[in-house]
Order: C-alpha cells, then sequence, then structure tokens
C-alpha cells in the first residue's frame, strides 16, 4: 500500500472528500498544498535584495515580539529602497492594525494589492484577505465581499470562510440549524 505522501494532491483531496464527506467539493485540498502553489513569484531588486529580504524577516519578528516601532522602521527604510516590493506594504499594514491605525493600514494594503498585481498571488491574497477584514469592521459589505471574493478565487479558505459570515442567508441558515439542534438536545 502506498504512503499518504505518495498520494497525488488529488488522489488525497478524494479521501478528504470520503472521510469528510460535509466538506464542500472545492475545499477538499489541503490548504498547505494550495499555499505551496501559490508562491510569490522570486523578486529581483538587484544589489539590495537579500538585505531587505533580511530586513522584512526581523520586522516580521520584532512585531511578533510586540516591537511595534522597530519593526515600522524596518520596514520603512525598506520601503525607501525598494518602494514597489509588495509584501513591504503588506507587512507595514499587519503593523499599523496592531498600533490601531487602521486607516494607515487600508492604504498600505491597497497598494500592496496593486503592486502585487497577477504576479505575486500570495501577497496578493493576503492583503486582499487583511482588507476585507478592515472593510468589514468599518461595515462596508460591498468591499468586503469584493476583497474577499478575490482572496477565494486565488484559494483562500479564510476568505471563503468569511464570505459565508457576511452572506445574510448563510447567517440566516445558520441561526435556523442552531435553534433546530438546540432544541434537540
Amino acid at each position: 500500500m502506498s504512503s499518504n505522501a505518495e498520494l497525488s494532491i488529488h488522489d488525497r483531496a478524494i479521501l478528504n472528500c470520503v472521510f469528510n464527506p460535509s466538506l464542500p467539493l472545492d475545499e477538499a485540498y489541503n490548504q498547505e498544498e494550495l499555499n505551496n502553489v501559490l508562491k510569490d513569484d522570486a523578486e529581483d531588486f538587484g544589489p539590495q535584495t537579500e538585505r531587505i529580504k533580511a530586513n522584512e524577516l526581523e520586522a516580521i519578528r520584532r512585531a511578533e515580539n510586540k516591537e511595534f516601532s522597530g519593526a515600522l522602521d524596518l520596514l520603512n527604510e525598506s520601503i525607501q529602497t525598494i518602494p514597489k516590493k509588495a509584501s513591504l506594504y503588506n507587512n507595514r499594514a499587519q503593523v499599523y492594525q496592531f498600533q490601531g491605525k487602521f486607516d494607515d493600514a487600508l492604504n498600505d494594503l491597497s497598494k500592496a494589492i496593486e503592486l502585487a498585481g497577477d504576479d505575486q498571488k500570495k501577497t496578493l491574497c493576503q492583503a486582499l484577505s487583511q482588507r476585507g477584514l478592515l472593510h468589514r469592521k468599518n461595515d462596508n459589505l460591498d468591499e468586503a465581499r469584493e476583497d474577499f471574493e478575490r482572496a477565494a478565487q486565488l484559494g483562500s479558505k479564510f476568505a471563503r470562510s468569511q464570505l459565508v459570515e457576511i452572506n445574510p442567508y448563510a447567517a440566516l441558515c445558520n441561526q435556523m440549524l442552531r435553534k433546530v439542534m438546540d432544541e434537540f438536545k
């Protein structure tokens, strides 16, 4: 018998459907496998590329440790050096969100989406999902839906789940289902 690692992505999706029959067919594919397919193209911005990548990783580490001003310093410096690198704006937007600077975050996410275009699908997907959340937070549901739909088309399970949550019919069905389940208990 072959191991799971030897199975194709399609075979694993079929097994996922068998063992999880309530899972929608388009979500049967392992998200991790989709993320491996959804990678940004290698970016070459000349001799400073490696230094900027290292700065970006350090900025992410600092943000995770709540060292927001240090993270912003590194990201701002990197953006001054390479102003067309979409992931820098995406990461700076996350720092802004941690700081509660939602308008700045929204501006950076829009810039990341513009710069990512169709070439940097992973960054595009992340920025669309984040911007969708900000639109949802601001009760701009049409804009949120638009961003989540684009991110879902790129393979984001999170964006799909957000689309279900903001769909008034799905919310109503979920509410009715909860009520029926509560009555069964």
